[in-house]
């Protein structure tokens, strides 16, 4: 056989060898991409449902018991809690995003009346259900808190789903303390709610109480056809 044939004929064998290679070590790659992706829940903003961020954290360094809707307590900005518990979130691996201050108007069953609750809500990215856990944890932790509520924006058809965010426009403090001492079966199934200082309803149900959630909206007087509604997996973590 011609010696120039055969150099040939191995160096394409050689090249052939190389090229299945590589395309076994980009196919093994993209593989990998696609569970890594599967696992991220967030990892395509169409699976967010319109969620903003990846998860959401409810807290404060409150921790008396306020009655009194005029109490001074409830003016309290809570810009340095801000800061630490932003400092949190990223040394524990997450990245924070916005906080926003929240008037919580919650049912005391020990006390049986209502009480009153200055709080942030912390938008937290780049976390799983376990690291968002831990972040929680710590916190309620460090600021000696019964429970930190936490929500994960899921897709709606999620087998991790087990909550809704119920975000609209036109409700206050007063309106919440109002709705809620009028409501016993809103008092009994969804606790409380929060409003943001503009005026927009922050509550967090269970999926099952989705009917009673929207009608304690509506007798509130807000308008249910501006409610943004995210699912997800809320959790209290102490």
């Amino acid at each position: 056989m011609n010696h120039h044939v055969t150099i040939q004929r191995k160096f394409r064998a050689l090249t052939t060898a190389v090229a299945a290679l590589m395309l076994g070590i980009a196919g093994a790659q993209s593989t990998y991409a696609q569970s890594t992706y599967a696992q991220d829940t967030y990892a395509s903003p169409a699976d967010r449902q319109g969620c903003p961020t990846t998860a959401e954290l409810f807290a404060t360094d409150n921790t008396a018991i306020i009655t009194d809707p005029d109490d001074p307590r409830l003016e309290n900005r809570l810009t340095r809690f801000a800061h630490e518990v932003r400092a949190i979130i990223r040394a524990h691996g997450a990245r924070p995003g916005a906080s926003e201050l929240l008037d919580g108007v919650f049912w005391s069953t020990e006390q049986k009346q209502v009480t009153y609750e200055r709080s942030r809500e912390f938008d937290v990215n780049r976390v799983g259900r376990d690291g968002l856990h831990h972040i929680a944890g710590v916190i309620a932790k460090r600021y000696d808190q019964e429970s930190v509520l936490t929500f994960r924006c899921l897709p709606r058809t999620s087998p991790e789903t087990d909550a809704v965010e119920i975000e609209v426009p036109g409700v206050t403090p007063g309106d919440l303390r109002a709705a809620l001492l009028l409501d016993a079966e809103a008092r009994e199934k969804l606790g409380g709610a929060s409003a943001t200082l503009d005026g927009r309803l922050i509550l967090v149900a269970p999926v099952a109480e989705l009917p009673l959630a929207r009608k304690f909206t509506t007798d509130l007087g807000a308008d249910w056809n501006e409610a943004q509604l995210r699912y997800g997996d809320r959790e209290f973590v102490s």
